[in-house]
């Protein structure tokens, strides 16, 4: 990607992978829901994101686990635009935010409160209005590929080629929201994992990464505590995936991921670090100015 357009992109550098944070405000997210049960705690829970090496703070009101109820974008906006005022009042303009939902209001919302990204799991296709408003704002967008929605995308995960078809959903959906006035500069892709994939198309897609990446859109790629990892390491705890986590990471990087999805944040954003500096740019890990370049294996 263009230095010109990383840029463009709050929270994204050259060189370097960017860590976002989930930051869950819901009762029933998969792995976390009702860790978080306050305002405060939400705050106190994102300066330590930050402190521990977040880049973006991705804010969500709506699970979007296989299953989960919707609950409407009032709702919705209950559940996020406090935490977002706070967050901007006690943390100030420096974090970068983004907002995680499928709907328009809540984006405009949010938007109107300082957040600077959108993520949408649906990549357009549940709002008429979300790409509309995108163009207006002129802000980041990751748009992802999904089959479905909660109820019904276990149901649709049958591909004959999983890669050549997410690629070919990702491609008509940039279509779209270009057609809708969207920038190219604004769009990042995510390949959904999870979302209607079993764990063989999870892992078919994260092995086909630079295929994706090829098409010039910064990827990203939000593997942490999935099922599929579960299913891997037969580990039924999401909170116990963290090991398959930092593996499905690196080889997001190794495949060319702009930015990783993650909940773990201090162990992720070392893993992070560890991964660029094998994958990405030198830059990334320079040895101290006075410091020996090589040390002796013992």
């Amino acid at each position: 990607m263009p230095p010109a357009v990383e840029s463009l992109i709050p929270g994204l550098m050259p060189g370097r992978t960017a860590v976002m944070a989930a930051v869950n405000v819901t009762p029933d997210s998969f792995s976390d829901g009702g860790r978080i049960t306050s305002v405060a705690q939400a705050v106190d829970v994102c300066a330590a994101c930050l402190e521990a090496g977040a880049h973006i703070l991705d804010i969500g009101g709506q699970s979007t686990r296989p299953g989960a109820v919707e609950v409407g974008p009032a709702v919705e906006m209950e559940r996020v635009a406090p935490v977002i005022q706070a967050i901007r009042q006690q943390l100030g303009a420096e974090p970068v935010l983004s907002i995680d939902t499928f709907w328009a209001d809540v984006a405009d919302a949010a938007m109107q409160e300082g957040v600077n990204w959108v993520n949408d799991v649906s990549g357009g296709n549940h709002d008429p209005a979300m790409l509309p408003l995108v163009a207006r704002w002129r802000c980041p967008y990751v748009l992802m590929h999904r089959r479905g929605d909660s109820r019904t995308m276990d149901a649709m995960a049958h591909y004959k080629d999983v890669v050549l078809e997410v690629e070919a959903a990702l491609l008509r959906q940039t279509a779209t929201a270009q057609a809708a006035g969207v920038e190219p500069w604004q769009l990042l892709w995510d390949p959904g994992l999870g979302f209607a994939k079993t764990t063989h198309h999870n892992l078919t897609l994260l092995r086909h990464l630079p295929r994706l990446a090829n098409h010039g859109y910064p990827l990203l790629v939000g593997p942490s505590r999935k099922r599929f990892i579960g299913a891997v390491l037969a580990q039924p705890d999401p909170c116990q995936r963290i090991w398959g986590t930092a593996a499905t990471v690196c080889k997001a990087i190794a495949g060319g991921a702009a930015v990783v999805r993650i909940h773990d944040v201090e162990a992720m954003a070392q893993v992070v670090t560890m991964a660029d500096a094998l994958w990405r740019s030198p830059q990334s890990c320079s040895p101290p100015p006075d410091g020996p370049q090589t040390q002796a294996v013992r």
